[in-house]
Formats: structure tokens, sequence, C-alpha cells
């Protein structure tokens, strides 16, 4: 049998990159999902190449509306909410926390940090008349240790790691798991957008910068997110999985999200409809 088969899972940012890889890994091992995501061009023909197993859902995830009515679609169309990725980001603001707006840190949190507990709430709640569900959501490498992100950037992570076992100790006595995932530099939109929108050029920069000297793909995060998503998981709750080639052991982090680096130069504030 398919891990996910009979399954319902929304997937916030699930038109493109790591959002998009678990889509895939879903539907390929039987499970349903709602994509949903600001990002509706992509978000409509992957539902449409992927077929009735999926459905796209235009979402605003720091409205707590939209992410309460992915839910409720995912339950009308495919049967009980079984699983939650709170995977939609955005690298938000850059720069010296000396000059940091007020506005650029509220806008930022909202997306990384808000959103990630609005969608524990809704998915504790649709899930707790089952008794049953598992809750995954992206924190960072950025959220283990400093240098490895923009200041807010790096609070909103930490904040995902300790939502993450709050969440967990609550909601294990109703049987919902709650973990994390958090990953080193990964070629996404999100990361190409940061250079020259180039995915070669982002691969061999993540390539060059790894401990192991290859690039992370979506589909390595993927893979451990579909880990917790799954009954392989199911003693597994509070954790956050670090999937970052090492770099967290001690290693040189590499200068990815510096504010000296030169990726960084042409950044600035990207819109919000970029996903990890």
């Amino acid at each position: 049998m398919r891990r996910f088969e009979g399954q319902c899972v929304v997937v916030t940012g699930g038109a493109s990159g790591i959002g998009e890889a678990t889509v895939r890994g879903i539907v390929s091992e039987g499970g349903s999902a709602v994509i949903a995501d600001l990002q509706e061009d992509r978000g409509r023909a992957l539902a449409a190449e992927l077929g009735n197993t999926t459905v796209f859902h235009p979402i605003d995830v720091s409205c707590e509306d939209d992410i309460a009515a992915a839910i409720t679609l995912a339950q009308t169309q495919f049967g009980p909410l079984t699983g939650m990725v709170n995977n939609a980001g955005i690298v938000g603001a850059i720069g010296s926390i000396m000059e940091t707006s007020a506005e650029d840190f509220d806008h930022t949190m909202a997306i990384l940090s808000r959103a990630v507990f609005l969608g524990i709430k809704h998915a504790a709640r649709a899930m707790k008349p089952q008794g049953r569900g598992a809750i995954v959501s992206l924190a960072s490498t950025a959220g283990i240790v400093g240098g490895q992100g923009p200041h807010v950037y790096t609070m909103a992570k930490h904040g995902v790691v300790g939502i993450t076992k709050s969440a967990a100790c609550e909601l294990a006595r109703i049987g919902i798991r709650v973990n994390a995932v958090a990953p080193g530099g990964t070629v996404t939109p999100m990361t190409n957008a940061l250079g020259d929108n180039n995915p070669q050029s982002t691969a061999e920069f993540i390539a060059a910068s790894s401990p192991l000297g290859i690039a992370c793909m979506p589909d390595d995060i993927a893979r451990g997110i579909l880990y917790l998503l799954s009954d392989d998981a199911r003693y597994t709750s509070g954790h956050t999985l670090v999937i970052d080639a090492g770099v967290t052991t001690g290693a040189e982090p590499p200068p990815f999200f510096s504010q000296d680096a030169d990726i960084l130069l042409h950044a600035g504030l990207r819109g919000s409809a970029s996903t990890e």
C-alpha cells in the first residue's frame, strides 16, 4: 500500500519549489493535495497536470480566513484532513538590524511566523474529530543557528522551531503529531531570485558552499517532509529535521544569506508570492 493512500494534505506554497515537490510526492504515493498558493498560473497548471487528486486554492497565508478556507476545501473535496504542510515563505526584510523598518519586520513575520501559527491552529481543529493527523512546518538552518539568514527571517524560523515543540506538547494527547523541517540552501524559485534567476548558477553556488559538495534540490527536502507526514514517523513529534549536508554540525557556514554576499545585491524585498 502506498504511504498516502486515502490521505488528504494541504500544502501552502505548493505551486513551486519545495512545496511542489511535496505535492508531487503525496500524489505519487496515493494521496490527495490542496495546492494553496498565491501563484495562480503555476498552481492551476500543476493541478491540471496531476489530475483529480489535486485542487488549486489561491491563498494569502497572512490571512486567517484564507488558511481556514483551504482546509475546508480539502475536507469538502477529498475527505478528512490528515496532513498540513506550512511551507509558503519569503526572504523578506534584508539588511542591518539598525536600518530594518517595523513595516518590513511585520510583513516578513506575517508570512513566516504568523502563517505557521494559523496553519497549525486550523489544521489541528480539523484533525481533532478523527483523533489523528500530522503537521509539518518549514523552518530553516537559520532557525537552528545564527548567521544563516537575515535578522527577521532568522527570528521567524527560530519561532517555527519553538511553536513546533509547544504545539506538539498540546496536540499529542489528541493524536496529532507536529514536526518541522529545517533546510539548508536549496535550489528553489526563492533562492534563484536572490541571484540571477538561473537555477544552474544557484545550484553551482550552493554546491560550492556545501560540505558534501552537492546542491540541495527540492526533492531532497520533500523526502523529509513526506517521512514526517507519513506513518513511518508515527512515533516522532516535536522534532525539527535538519537537512543541510551537515552545515549546522559546525562546518563553515555558507555566506548564502550574508549581508555582504554579492548574491544579495539585487535581492531587495521580494514579493510575498515567492515560496520555499
